[in-house]
C-alpha cells in the first residue's frame, strides 16, 4: 500500500483531517441523573473522569462506559448520558453553566454555587465539541460508526493509553489550567481514535475504507479528496490508477460502490457545502473554484447532490 515516496493514501488524507474544539465542559453530576445531547453538526466529546455511567445513542442498546472511558461521536448523533439506563432524561441545555475561561465551563447539577451540603458527585464528565474541516457528509465521516470508544482500540493502538491516562491524571489532579491541558488531549485524542478506527478497527469495512487500502483506488481517493476543485477526467484518474479506462472504472466502481463521476461530483459538492457554510465563501466566488461556467449550473449541480439550494448552506 506504500507509494514509492514512502507515504501512503491514508496518511495523505488523515494529515488532511483536522478537528478544532469548539468549547469544553466539565460536568459534576449526582445521581440519579440523566441528561440528553442534542443532534448537532459538530462532533461530539466525552471522557469519564469518575464513576462508571450509561450511554444510548438514539434507539441503539445502551453502552456502559467506565471511569477512564473516551467516546467520540463523529457526527455528533443525539445521545443520553446516564447514571444509570431508562432514566428520563432532561436536555443538557437546562443544566446551569458557569464559564471558566474562553470556550470553557463547569457544569454541576447540584444546588446553587455556595449551598451547604451537597453530597459530592457520584460522576466527572470532561466533554466537548469540535468541528471537522470537513462536511458531515464527507464519505469518511458517513463510513464512521455513531460511536467510537477509546478502550476498544487502546490494545492496536500504543498512542491512545497514555492520552487516557493522561486525561485522567489531569482531572485527578485538579489543578490550576487543568481545562485548558484537557481541551488540547482531548484534541489528540479524538484524532488518535479516528486514526485507530481506519488503521486497526475496521477490518470488515466496505466502502470508502475498503478503497483506501486497495493501494489502486486509494491513490486515486487521495488525488481527488487534495484537489476537490480540479475537473477530473475519467483519463486523468485512470493514470492515477496506472490503469486503462476501462479497468480503472470497472475496478472504481466495485471497491467505492459508485461510478468515478459520480464520486466526484458529490466530494465537490460536500466541500462546495463547507466552504459556504463554514468558510464564508460566497456562491459565484465557490462555483467558479469548481470550475462551473455560471452560478446558475452550479446551484443547479449542488441542489441535485446535496438537496437543497447552495444559499441554505449558511443556514447549517
Amino acid at each position: 500500500m506504500r507509494k514509492p515516496d514512502g507515504i501512503d493514501p491514508l496518511t495523505e488524507i488523515l494529515l488532511g483531517l483536522r478537528l478544532d474544539g469548539v468549547e469544553y465542559a466539565r460536568y459534576v453530576l449526582h445521581e440519579p441523573w440523566a441528561v440528553a445531547f442534542p443532534a448537532r453538526r459538530e462532533a461530539s466529546f466525552h471522557f469519564v473522569a469518575q464513576g462508571s455511567c450509561w450511554m444510548q445513542v438514539g434507539r441503539d442498546e445502551w453502552m456502559q462506559l467506565n471511569t477512564g472511558d473516551a467516546l467520540l461521536l463523529p457526527r455528533g448523533s443525539r445521545h443520553v448520558l446516564a447514571s444509570a439506563p431508562e432514566l428520563p432524561a432532561m436536555e443538557i441545555s437546562r443544566l446551569a453553566r458557569k464559564a471558566v475561561a474562553e470556550n470553557l465551563y463547569l457544569v454541576d447539577d447540584s444546588a446553587p454555587s455556595g449551598a451547604i451540603g451537597v453530597a459530592p458527585p457520584s460522576h466527572v464528565l470532561f466533554s466537548g465539541t469540535m468541528r471537522f474541516n470537513l462536511d458531515p457528509l464527507h464519505p469518511l465521516l458517513m463510513m464512521m460508526p455513531e460511536a467510537m470508544r477509546a478502550c476498544d482500540l487502546a490494545q492496536r493502538d500504543p498512542a491512545v493509553l497514555p492520552l487516557l491516562d493522561a486525561m485522567e491524571r489531569e482531572v485527578a489532579l485538579n489543578r490550576i489550567g487543568a481545562c485548558g491541558i484537557l481541551a488540547r488531549l482531548a484534541d489528540v485524542l479524538s484524532a488518535s481514535i479516528i486514526r485507530g478506527w481506519v488503521e486497526c478497527a475496521c477490518t470488515d469495512a466496505s466502502g470508502w475504507i475498503a478503497a483506501v487500502r486497495c493501494p489502486q483506488v486509494g491513490r486515486v481517493l487521495a488525488a481527488v479528496h487534495q484537489q476537490p476543485e480540479r475537473e477530473w477526467s475519467v483519463a486523468e484518474l485512470a493514470a492515477v490508477m496506472g490503469a486503462s479506462r476501462s479497468s480503472f472504472i470497472e475496478k472504481f466502481s466495485s471497491t467505492v460502490g459508485e461510478t468515478p463521476a459520480k464520486y466526484v461530483a458529490r466530494v465537490k459538492m460536500f466541500q462546495a457545502r463547507h466552504w459556504i457554510a463554514r468558510e464564508g465563501l460566497r456562491v459565484a466566488v465557490v462555483a467558479n473554484r469548481l470550475g462551473y461556467d455560471s452560478e446558475a449550473s452550479f446551484s443547479r449541480a449542488f441542489k441535485r447532490i446535496i438537496g437543497h439550494p447552495p444559499s441554505e448552506a449558511r443556514l447549517g
